[in-house]
């Protein structure tokens, strides 16, 4: 039945829309077809009567106690019970409900009772059964039988059902008007999925009158956001997999994509084949934008924009759930922002707030795109580091936030400073859920108030290192201007000749106090701090002043490689190297430039332009620590590398290794199919030199011949034409 409506929907629908052309016709002449057999069967004509005549009432007479004495054929008609079948019967056998004549007698007496009721009459709408056993509701009137002295003898009961149904023909109608009258966008397609129809909804949503829709395929509305596997599930549904329903990304005739909500489901003919499909859909433009509004301030703080506590504890419960996985650690840091009470008191609360907003945004600016800011209320912020190399760091990064907001904060009318106190939490240590990470952040934040200090750990060995961390940082400052760097020398030796080939130029500090400070001990806190840049600068001069040095000296000069860390690898490192070089009067040859495999692996095509600008320069290029990164051959036929160096944890196991052996073998086969220099660094026996030898290798560089050495030592060592004495295993 539900399909038969529609397609006479889909009739009437059709014929209102005579301008569809002659694409059209054989779709109209079929269901038009339609209608006419739906006529005929209601005995309709061409011309339908304009309003079709009232059913007669059912009439029914009851004596005082209830028993049907009168029947007449309407009554029949209505019930299915003929007078034979009634007459004598109590009334109560038609009620739907036990109750239903306790109910009319009530109000039958509560009727009678009232003097404005001369007739004693009643109505009123009930449920009643029929024969069939089908509940009807029936309208009826009851008033009182008298005889002719006036006394009740039985009661006259008539009655009509309420909400006739309607005729084949009226159906057609009401449903086409609905489907036309509808808000939703109605879309009928036939089995080819050709536009058949559309209602005036569609063409208010979308912006195709029928002229630009009919004929055409859904196609025209596709957005092109959804994937094969969405839009496989939506034409399932077209082809009678079953009805979908869900939310689709539509486009406009403007070209402007909408949320919409869909149903898409088949129609079958009589033989169960597809005739056609209808999708009937609303734009939930505005629902969407409420939601987000609402979503937007169920998450962030309204005045500055950034995530709420709520919005935290979600992003930092989905971190500690992976930081438990991968044995991961980080940090929340609880920030609090000292006088913005005493400037909220003294200039007013909007320029309190305009402060936060400013400082918000200072905060932002220094950290990381996968840290998360976040205001938790009043004067706090906080900030989660979800991923941190070492705890270390996060000492770091509120020196950081104490920076940026250091100097006076320019605003409309008034030049403010403030200070900051960070607490700091890591996990897993202090906690691993949210609240305790915020609760122990906090207790920090305030020993750092009350102590005036700019920050401080929850845990009290964080504190030590942290505070070991910031006086190596601040002390390796000093270093930098009061001349306690040094450079030491460690030789290359060729593995043919056994002469020295070259040096590679290593820190050293001098500590005025501590002595010699051991380069793993000050060179992770100058990657982490940002020096190294500074330090990477002074090697290259002092390695090229030293070898102007030594050329003065008419010293026979091998080629000094220097070690360049990331951060000195940019588009202005030609640049650099060229002034340096001819401010000292350096040839390219005499010097060679160290890599890591990390530099490599992050924009390569960027890396891959400054390294050739280098080669083109003369400078030598080698790749340092092979073998401990993301050693691959596809970068290394890429890059012009000339030299490889075998990091020393391969080398520290030969000859007795398997493993290393193997390691070894293969990097100095494959450098030598690329025509790559080997050297092997770490090398401390005889037997790892005679197992490189044979394998090889070009050069070695370790304690077995010689440790780093200052600068005059190498010179000595250079003068007196040193050799390495070559013994077999």
């Amino acid at each position: 039945m539900v399909d038969k409506a529609i397609e006479r929907c889909l009739a009437l629908s059709l014929a209102a829309r005579t301008q569809q052309g002659e694409a059209l016709a054989a779709t109209l002449a079929e269901l038009d077809a339609a209608l006419a057999e739906v006529q005929s069967r209601s005995g309709v004509g061409a011309n339908l009567p304009a309003e079709p005549a009232a059913p007669p009432e059912a009439i029914l007479t009851l004596d005082l106690a209830g028993y049907l004495t009168s029947w007449n054929a309407a009554a029949e008609t209505l019930f299915g019970y003929t007078a034979t079948e009634v007459l004598g019967q109590n009334i109560l056998f038609l009620h739907a409900d036990d109750d239903e004549d306790d109910h009319i007698a009530d109000l039958f007496m509560a009727q009678g009772d009232n003097p404005e009721n001369s007739d004693n009459r009643v109505t009123a709408e009930v449920r009643r059964r029929r024969k069939s056993g089908d509940v009807i509701w029936v309208k009826l009137a009851m008033r009182l039988l008298k005889d002719d002295g006036g006394e009740p003898v039985g009661m006259h009961v008539a009655m009509k059902q309420v909400h006739e149904p309607l005729s084949e023909v009226d159906k057609v109608s009401l449903h086409a008007r609905i489907i036309e009258d509808s808000d939703q966008g109605v879309l009928i397609t036939d089995s080819s999925e050709r536009i058949v129809s559309i209602n005036s909804a569609f063409t208010r949503i979308t912006g195709y009158t029928p002229g630009e829709s009919l004929g055409r395929t859904p196609d025209l509305l596709r957005s092109g956001v959804h994937d094969a596997e969405f839009r496989a599930k939506v034409r399932a549904a077209m082809t009678g997999a079953g009805p979908w329903r869900g939310e689709i990304i539509g486009r406009r005739k403007n070209g402007e994509l909408f949320p919409q909500s869909v149903t898409i489901s088949a129609v079958r003919d009589e033989a169960g084949n597809i005739s056609h499909t209808f999708s009937l859909f609303s734009d939930i433009s505005v629902h969407k934008d409420a939601e987000a509004r609402m979503q937007r301030m169920a998450n962030y703080d309204t005045l500055t924009g950034l995530p709420n506590q709520c919005l935290l504890s979600q992003l930092m419960g989905q971190a500690l759930t992976e930081a438990r996985r991968s044995h991961e650690h980080g940090a929340l840091l609880s920030v609090e922002i000292g006088r913005l009470g005493a400037i909220s008191d003294t200039l007013g609360h909007d320029v309190g707030n305009e402060l936060l907003q400013a400082v918000g945004k200072q905060f932002r600016g220094v950290l990381r795109e996968g840290d998360i800011l976040a205001r938790l209320d009043g004067n706090r912020f906080a900030v989660a580091l979800l991923h941190i190399e070492k705890r270390e760091h996060a000492a770091i990064v509120a020196q950081k936030l104490a920076s940026s907001v250091a100097a006076p904060i320019e605003l409309a009318q008034h030049t403010l400073q403030v200070r900051v106190h960070t607490g700091i939490a890591v996990y897993p240590e202090d906690g691993f859920d949210t609240n305790s990470l915020i609760r122990h952040a906090d207790v920090a934040t305030s020993k750092a108030v009350q102590g005036e200090a700019e920050f401080l750990f929850y845990s009290e060995e964080m504190n030590q290192r942290a505070k070991e961390h910031l006086r190596i940082e601040s002390e390796l400052r000093s270093a930098l201007h009061n001349n306690e760097l040094l450079l030491y020398y460690q030789p290359k030796v060729s593995l043919r000749s056994g002469r020295i080939v070259g040096a590679e130029a290593l820190l050293r500090w001098k500590h005025p106090v501590r002595g010699m400070v051991s380069p793993g001990v000050f060179i992770p806190v100058a990657e982490e701090t940002g020096l190294i840049l500074e330090l990477g600068n002074w090697v290259l001069e002092e390695a090229c002043r030293q070898v102007r040095a030594w050329q003065d000296e008419n010293l026979i000069m091998t080629p000094i490689a220097v070690n360049l860390s990331a951060r000195q690898f940019d588009a202005r490192l030609p640049e650099r190297m060229a002034d340096v070089m001819q401010r000292h009067g350096v040839l390219p040859e005499q010097l060679m430039l160290e890599i890591t495999e990390s530099l490599l692996v992050g924009g390569a095509d960027n890396v891959i332009s400054i390294m050739n600008e280098l080669v083109a320069m003369g400078l030598a290029l080698a790749l340092d620590d092979f073998g401990t990164g993301y050693s691959s051959l596809a970068y290394l036929k890429k890059f012009p590398i000339s030299t490889l160096k075998i990091d020393r944890s391969f080398v520290i196991g030969l000859p007795y290794e398997e493993n290393d052996c193997a390691i070894a073998r293969a990097i100095v086969t494959m450098a030598q199919q690329l025509r790559q220099e080997i050297v092997a660094e770490g090398v401390e026996t005889a037997e790892q030199m005679s197992f490189l030898r044979e394998l090889g290798c070009d050069q070695l560089q370790g304690y077995f011949f010689s440790p780093p050495v200052p600068p005059d030592d190498f010179a000595h060592m250079l003068r007196e034409g040193k050799r390495l004495a070559f013994t077999s295993r």
